[in-house]
């Protein structure tokens, strides 16, 4: 059987729709048998996305709209409605709003799912006992991304605040 295009989001709409001044995702691709994830994301004035190296996937950024900046180690890069910018896999990144704030759409390959592996047992002379720390405060609620981030705010990939 032959899958069908459809109309997934108007991005006008779905903008003019928004509640003015929110953060995070305003859509998200979750049609099942996808090949691709795909978000449109708000920070509001002045907010962020902490610096963060994706070390899977290479990422497609397109600003629809307000304006912001892009810090890659020693560059920054402007951000305005319409820039299209590629951030490869491997790449060390921060948003940041500017006044009017930042709305932008992110599509790259979909993320497989999180796989629990054996832990690698550490060398006898290195171990001091006790377990790993557990890191389920680092994953995504919204996407299952896992944060590089110690102190997450909100998720580097979809926007969606961590809870507490």
């Amino acid at each position: 059987m032959n899958a069908t295009p459809r109309v997934l989001a108007v991005l006008d709409e779905l903008l003019a729709s928004a509640a003015p001044g929110g953060r995070g995702a305003l859509w998200h691709l979750a049609e099942q048998g996808r090949e691709l994830d795909a978000n449109v994301v708000r920070l509001p004035p002045h907010a962020g996305v902490g610096e963060h190296q994706e070390d899977v996937l290479d990422v497609l950024l397109v600003v629809l709209a307000g304006g912001g900046f892009l810090r890659t180690g020693g560059d920054t890069l402007d951000l305005a409605p319409t820039t299209v910018t590629w951030l490869p896999r491997t790449s060390r990144r921060a948003l940041e709003a500017g006044p009017d704030g930042l709305t932008y759409l992110t599509v790259h390959r979909r993320r497989p799912g999180l796989a629990i592996k054996p832990a690698v047992p550490a060398p006898a002379a290195a171990y001091e006992g006790g377990e790993a720390p557990c890191m389920l405060d680092l994953v995504c609620p919204e996407c299952g991304r896992l944060s590089a981030d110690r102190s997450p705010k909100f998720c580097s990939a979809c926007g969606e605040p961590y809870p507490g």
